[in-house]
């Protein structure tokens, strides 16, 4: 097959450390150097480092978890052609052999051309990504917050949510806040400063 990159590295990066396998052709043979570089300032830049100092043009690693993302944007990018692969595509390519590590595998299939890269977003639209995703779980947790509050009031027998809409709004919330008259007396629950759930008192008892 032929080599597309003489001088590429490949990674594999976990939580404390990376295995770092540079794969360097010269004269016509490959060689490997493979090291470990922990998952440290100081070790990510001994890494990048050594990297530039073998002249080394592409890199890749797995999408595994968040493991790759500070040793892509602080230490590699802008130094070398970085390439995101997708572990399952690269366990998928035929040809590996069982006693050949994955930083390895990886190197190769680089210098090949074999990998196909992923879609990395630039960084500001990571960081728009990463708050979107944290709104919607927080939005997702208060829905079930109210359910659960929901699930207690029916139990109790206090059909709350047949009189008002939103029981966590401004209706809803003075009952099992600040008013503990809903306890013994089911009907207090809908006597608010709100004239809109008067009529709504036989409704939730």
């Amino acid at each position: 097959m032929k080599t597309l990159h003489r001088r590429c590295a490949g990674l594999d990066v976990h939580k404390k450390d990376a295995v770092a396998c540079l794969r360097l052709v010269v004269r016509g043979k490959a060689t490997y150097e493979v090291r470990r570089f922990p998952i440290t300032i100081r070790g990510l830049i001994e890494l990048a480092e050594r990297l530039e100092a073998v002249e080394c043009t592409h890199v890749t690693t797995e999408w595994t978890g968040g493991y790759w993302q500070p040793v892509w944007h602080k230490f590699l990018e802008g130094r070398f052609h970085l390439l995101l692969a997708n572990a399952a595509h690269i366990k998928g390519v035929a040809g590996r052999k069982s006693d050949v590590n994955d930083a390895n595998w990886i190197a190769d299939l680089l210098a090949h051309g074999v990998i196909r890269a992923s879609f990395v977003p630039p960084q500001p639209i990571q960081e728009l990504r990463d708050l979107t995703r944290t709104r919607k779980r927080l939005a997702r947790g208060i829905v079930q917050h109210a359910q659960r509050i929901e699930s207690v009031l029916e139990e109790a027998n206090v059909k709350l949510s047949s009189a008002i809409t939103d029981i966590m709004g401004l209706s809803g919330r003075p009952h099992p806040k600040g008013d503990h008259r809903w306890r013994d007396r089911p009907g207090a629950a809908i006597r608010t400063r709100r004239p809109t759930c008067g009529h709504h008192q036989q409704r939730a008892c």
